[in-house]
């Protein structure tokens, strides 16, 4: 798999949505490669990220060289107020226990760690603790990109569900998981909410 994340202040959150929704409708049929795409704007500071999802490296190059994507970029790219960060990757851990599409609620979260490759091995962990603690969580997705940066996307049934769980007492083995997570931790962690995600995948 291979992940490009794209994020920023934008100026008008209904016409980003317009133009997101456009894409899924004229332009993801030739997309090929396309797996899925999460997007959405935070709160009222208008911060909009957006996570593209596609098979390879190659089918998101070839999507991005297309005439008529770089038409639509350059619609949504006046949209934006200041320059937009770009993070691209193939350093992917992937979980999914339910359908992604059906999240009522997303969060995002952006770090860096002091050990990419072992921050990696704690999230790609098959411990059943981790579902019984937490069956809110439908899945996430998370990719390292730059030297030692991170994002992560979690997938929750609904936000209400979400901060329940964030309650929970979890079990030993995913707490100690956790702490090492927090070991590993270089500087804050940024949370990005989306309380109305924009969940699109191909029909």
């Amino acid at each position: 798999m291979f992940v490009q994340v794209f994020q920023g202040p934008v100026s008008d959150p209904a016409k980003v949505k317009e133009l997101l929704d456009r894409w899924v409708t004229d332009l993801s049929p030739g997309a090929d490669g396309w797996l899925g795409s999460t997007s959405g704007v935070t709160g009222d500071d208008n911060w909009f990220i957006g996570v593209a999802r596609f098979d390879s490296e190659d089918a998101a190059r070839r999507n991005s060289d297309r005439p008529e994507q770089g038409a639509w970029w350059g619609e949504l790219e006046q949209l934006f107020t200041s320059e937009p960060a770009f993070h691209e990757s193939s350093d992917i851990v992937a979980d999914e226990h339910g359908d992604l599409d059906a999240a009522g609620f997303v969060q995002v979260m952006q770090g860096r760690t002091s050990d990419s490759a072992r921050a990696r091995e704690l999230t790609d962990n098959d411990d059943p603790a981790w579902q019984d603690y937490r069956p809110d969580v439908l899945g996430s997705l998370m990719a390292v990109h730059g030297e030692d940066a991170w994002t992560m996307v979690i997938y929750f049934t609904s936000e209400a569900d979400a901060r329940a769980g964030e309650q929970k007492e979890p079990p030993e083995s995913v707490r100690e998981a956790m702490a090492e997570l927090d070991q590993l931790a270089i500087g804050e962690t940024t949370f990005l909410d989306l309380r109305e995600p924009w969940l699109a995948s191909p029909s």
